[in-house]
């Protein structure tokens, strides 16, 4: 009876610590430090949610830049990866369309999905290379839309971590703006 009860006593405690405590002091801690990702990095227009910085949109029309392929069409309940391998016939046939789709020489940003389906960036390249289709969709210099671009390439975190990245939805907020 006596290690039931202590092993009772054990769980309780441990379930309010990781369970309760640790969570709250978590919470509160990003709610201090980083207000705006800890809720969700929402862009807002005219007190309108437009969506997040952090997690990728269904963008399809010609006129706005297109974000990396979704395995999981951009749902953020369903999202992940594919899962398939380097030999599986239906990747290399989804990779083939995408090929067709961007050019020979699309960047592999295009052509893959990525691990969450859910990446909000795009290479530099990959905006390149929508430039003239996006240009002509709206009618404006293709000079305009690429300083658009060239403006909104974000460099490494921190100086040093990953590679130059473009925000689909900020950019395709800032060619809503042009005029």
């Amino acid at each position: 009876m006596k290690t039931i009860l202590q092993s009772f006593r054990i769980y309780v405690v441990i379930t309010l610590v990781t369970g309760i405590i640790y969570p709250l002091a978590m919470t509160g801690v990003a709610q201090l430090l980083f207000p705006k990702q800890a809720n969700g990095s929402r862009i807002t227009e005219q007190n309108k949610l437009v969506g997040s910085d952090l997690i990728a949109q269904k963008f399809e029309s010609p006129k706005y830049f297109w974000p990396r392929p979704s395995s999981a069409d951009y749902a953020t309940v369903a999202s992940g990866a594919s899962n398939k391998g380097p030999t599986a016939a239906d990747l290399k046939k989804s990779i083939d369309e995408r090929r067709q789709k961007f050019g020979a020489d699309a960047p592999v940003d295009l052509l893959t999905a990525s691990g969450s389906g859910l990446d909000p960036h795009i290479s530099p390249e990959a905006a390149r290379l929508q430039i003239a289709r996006v240009a002509a969709a709206r009618n404006i210099s293709i000079e305009k839309v690429s300083t658009l671009v060239d403006q909104t390439i974000e460099g490494p975190q921190l100086g040093f971590l990953g590679e130059p990245r473009v925000n689909v939805l900020l950019l395709n907020r800032g060619l809503d703006q042009l005029r």
